[in-house]
């Protein structure tokens, strides 16, 4: 197998087209039963629905709002937005201005939804908290790929996600334009530092890994060490990946220079924005942090009503 087609087994980028839409319609409907109905909470509320708006007592007319950049940012989940508006019925649309994964600059419109003011109106917090949560992601990851730089080294996301919203997290992080690997435990053998210390010895490793490597063959084996006298019995073994788990730039230069590209290299653990410079021209293969999710904020987003 070429060495192209051995990258392909060990990372993607989600696409839009990827994510199951089934899923994604439970995410949205628990979310918009957690506004409208208290879904969550033990004793349910004696009346639901959105009763600021049915408390107005104007007659429903077309509604229309821009979903406006407030900073710059990396736009994420557009097309999450007519499903969500088909939650609440079929009285409104969305058309995106944009596509995901593009750099809007501050006051640039997204998206206009038109329809039912009280559709509007009664979906806009549900459809900010995606927008806002997976632009920030996007966001966030676009600012990283950017620190590490060109060149060979590709920055990668991990598995800590928000349980639920793993695939949509990871769909941010490649709109930011970083890579996706390991989408969960089904996709890859990794033996980490609570596997190996099941196996007391560097010869328990290198054996663990060639059984790996024999009852999967149709998966990657990567093995995290941190220390460097692990790394003989692992490459002699066939490990596909080695993760240097918080090894200094000073250490990974000594540890590829053993490997000598007989395995693809991994830097993980402790890395972040400020960071990230330093493993650049290393000679790493991938740079993992898990910073791209955890460490985001929400991009600012806002509704404006259109008169």
């Amino acid at each position: 197998m070429t060495a192209a087609a051995n990258l392909d087994r060990l990372l993607l980028r989600l696409a839009w087209e990827d994510l199951d839409r089934a899923h994604l319609r439970r995410l949205v409907e628990l979310a918009r039963d957690e506004d409208l109905a208290g879904l969550g909470l033990l004793k349910k509320p004696a009346r639901t629905g959105d009763r600021s708006t049915a408390a107005l007592v104007t007659t429903p007319r077309l509604g229309r709002a821009h979903l406006v950049a407030r900073t710059e940012l990396v736009v994420c989940g557009l097309p999450l937005i007519s499903l969500i508006l088909s939650a609440y019925g079929t009285r409104a649309a969305v058309q995106p201005r944009l596509r995901d994964g593009r750099r809007a600059a501050p006051g640039e419109v997204l998206a206009t939804l038109e329809g039912d003011p009280r559709v509007l109106l009664a979906a806009e917090r549900v459809v900010l908290n995606f927008l806002q949560r997976l632009s920030g992601v996007a966001t966030t990851t676009a600012a990283h790929v950017a620190a590490l730089g060109p060149g060979r080294t590709r920055l990668l996301d991990t598995r800590k996600t928000t349980p639920g919203y793993r695939m949509l997290e990871k769909y941010a992080v490649a709109c930011g334009g970083a890579w996706n690997h390991r989408l969960g435990l089904f996709d890859r053998v990794m033996l980490k530092d609570n596997h190996l210390a099941l196996l007391g010895s560097s010869d328990d490793l290198a054996a663990a890994v060639a059984r790996a490597k024999k009852a999967a063959p149709d998966l990657p084996v990567e093995v995290e060490i941190d220390d460097l006298a692990q790394l003989p019995p692992v490459l002699a073994a066939g490990a596909d990946v080695i993760l240097l788990d918080n090894f200094t730039p000073a250490k990974i230069k000594k540890a590829l220079t053993l490997i000598r590209g007989r395995a693809f290299t991994e830097a993980s653990g402790g890395i972040t924005i400020k960071t990230l410079p330093r493993y650049a021209g290393l000679g790493l293969d991938f740079v993992s942090t898990g910073a791209l999710v955890h460490r985001s904020l929400w991009a600012d987003i806002g509704l404006d009503w259109q008169s």
